[in-house]
């Protein structure tokens, strides 16, 4: 298989989306799944860096909501809701949040680990050889 140019990688469609059945709210909703940087900024969301520089703890406040804010969108793909705008979506019912997010973090490539190592809290694993400079 030959390699791809950064011309052909950047005109790829790669993110995911499916459209999640919403009884509670009378309809279907889109989740798209984050783009790398969207997906950074929710992580780095989470994390509390103390007076030292270092990561200090995690800032659950709004977590579902923050990530489901981030993936839903409407036919057009455009969010829904900003950043600015999560805390609405927060007071909507915890279960409902709950599985989107699960399907916003499928979709996103994101686990329970990944924040985990945003927040500093697992050894750093050994990488293989790279060629890269």
């Amino acid at each position: 298989m030959a390699l791809l140019s950064k011309d052909q990688i950047n005109a790829a469609d790669d993110r995911l989306w499916e459209d999640v059945p919403v009884p509670e709210w009378g309809g279907d909703v889109r989740v798209l799944g984050m783009s790398g940087t969207d997906r950074n900024a929710y992580q780095s969301s989470m994390v509390v860096i103390g007076t030292n520089g270092k990561p200090q703890r995690v800032n659950l406040n709004d977590q579902l909501a923050k990530l489901v804010g981030k993936c839903l969108v409407g036919e057009d793909f455009q969010r829904l809701y900003s950043d600015k705008e999560v805390a609405a979506l927060g007071r909507k019912n915890g279960a409902v949040l709950d599985r989107l997010a699960d399907v916003a973090k499928r979709l996103s490539g994101l686990n329970d680990k990944a924040v985990e190592d945003a927040a500093g809290n697992s050894e750093a694993h050994p990488s293989g050889a790279s060629t890269s400079d």
